[in-house]
């Protein structure tokens, strides 16, 4: 079994704000704040990480989703809009507009089922496929570096709690 070092525990800003929180409101139970917090102050730190390969490639982070999700479904890289909408969960609107900027690009094609020629599929071009491609290399490569400072065995429960935190949120009913 692993064990927790001194350096593991070391204060941060987030053990601040629940320390002085747990002085100013002790009445209060802030314990979510020191994993909500951290959660927000990965996003802030790994962001730039992510985006800077990104445009290493001439890319956005939206433009490496929506090319990213046609690649990992397998040749021919195709897909109708509604399936491209259903696996990145944004609205239409917006769906549409990122088929549209990446065509402009010579990303994606629109070309029209073979089976139903009612139907339209997005397709990844020749450039996109590369583009992504290359991409997907770097991407992986800094995603594995900004995670080596964890154990494969912690990686792995980070995995599965970070999981069961998504699972557990996504079946909660939402309050405004």
């Amino acid at each position: 079994m692993e064990t927790e070092t001194s350096s593991d525990r070391s204060d941060d800003h987030v053990d601040v704000i629940v320390e002085q929180w747990g002085r100013e409101r002790p009445e209060v139970d802030v314990s979510a704040m020191a994993i909500i917090g951290r959660i927000t102050r990965l996003d802030k730190l790994i962001r730039p990480r992510l985006d800077a390969v990104f445009a290493r490639h001439g890319l956005e982070s939206w433009e490496f989703d929506v090319l990213a999700t046609l690649l990992r479904h397998g040749d021919p890289y195709q897909l109708t809009p509604g399936q491209l909408l259903e696996s990145m969960m944004i609205t239409s609107g917006a769906m549409t507009n990122r088929i549209d900027r990446l065509e402009q690009r010579g990303l994606v094609k629109r070309a029209k089922s073979p089976s139903d020629g009612r139907q339209v599929l997005v397709v990844l071009t020749e450039k996109g496929l590369e583009t992504v491609d290359a991409a997907l290399v770097d991407h992986a490569a800094n995603e594995r570096e900004i995670v080596d400072a964890l154990t494969s065995g912690q990686r792995d429960q980070l995995v599965d709690l970070l999981r069961r935190l998504v699972h557990g949120v996504a079946e909660q009913p939402h309050r405004e």
